[in-house]
């Protein structure tokens, strides 16, 4: 657990998911990635999905941000992507703090594309039918135009887009509208980051208000593999934008000690940085 101001932050293994090394590293060539990363004979590398759990007892605010793959999965395409998800994993994550499902106040999410928040929903009875909200409770945050642009993707990441992962978040009063390109901090302690190179308006959370601050980078940086600014996916839309993001990020790493914490990485959950903006270096493992 690592502790920032009032937050306790964990980073809880959901499950894993495999992707096509290729593409997770773009035009990197695979004899300089798989030094990092290494592919099964499917040419596909092992990536976790990874929850960020952040507890505020004084205000009694309890968020996650991103909820995995999920268990919408029928079994030809959870083969596919060798998709495994644990969905005690959080639940037994809030017990061991003390707390329950029904304690979680907000779910932010990054981005919808289904390794990151296929678990925000489930069937509600049989599969291929109605869904429901894994968090009923909770205050769901997004971006405005991510969810405009999830309902109506480009034709190059369409395919990362489910409309059952996220149907019932549509019509639900839980969900919580994020505007424009520097939004409000949505509460004490906290703040929001939105980039656009990956896919447009990912949001990110960033936690603390003092001297140290955490953010959960999301698919900016998914792996400690992917710190070097030009290793970037070929998923991202915006590969160029994503690269300028990443510097930034660095930058504010460098001069304020800004923390990262991982959404992909198998081994670690975050890290500090230091080195320089075009060459990052892991200075400490978090111990989230």
């Amino acid at each position: 657990m690592l502790t920032i101001d009032d937050w306790e932050i964990r980073s809880v293994v959901n499950g894993s998911v495999r992707l096509d090394g290729g593409a997770m590293f773009g035009v990197v060539p695979r004899v300089l990635w798989q030094r990092e990363a290494a592919a099964d004979d499917q040419h596909r590398i092992l990536l976790t999905t990874r929850t960020l759990l952040a507890i505020d007892r004084s205000s009694k605010r309890v968020i996650l941000a991103d909820t995995g793959c999920g268990t919408k999965w029928a079994p030809d395409k959870a083969e596919r992507f060798a998709i495994e998800f644990d969905a005690d994993a959080v639940p037994n994550a809030l017990r061991a703090a003390g707390l329950g499902p029904e304690d979680v106040t907000d779910v932010v999410i990054t981005h919808l594309h289904f390794d990151h928040n296929g678990g925000l929903t489930e069937w509600t009875d049989e599969r291929g039918g109605a869904t429901r909200l894994r968090y009923p409770t909770a205050r769901h945050w997004i971006h405005s135009r991510h969810l405009d642009h999830a309902r109506e993707p480009y034709l190059k990441d369409r395919a990362s887009f489910l409309p059952e992962d996220f149907a019932a978040l549509s019509d639900s009063d839980q969900l919580a509208i994020v505007e424009g390109d520097t939004p409000a901090p949505p509460g004490e302690g906290w703040a929001w980051f939105v980039s656009s190179g990956h896919t447009p308006c990912q949001l990110h959370p960033v936690f603390g208000s003092g001297g140290t601050k955490l953010i959960f980078i999301g698919d900016i940086v998914p792996t400690k593999a992917h710190l070097p600014p030009a290793w970037v996916m070929a998923y991202d839309v915006q590969p160029l934008t994503t690269i300028t993001e990443k510097r930034a990020i660095y930058r504010r790493c460098l001069d304020e000690g800004l923390l990262l914490a991982f959404p992909h990485d198998p081994e670690v959950g975050g890290v500090e940085i230091g080195g320089t903006i075009d060459r990052p270096v892991i200075s400490r493992v978090l111990p989230l």
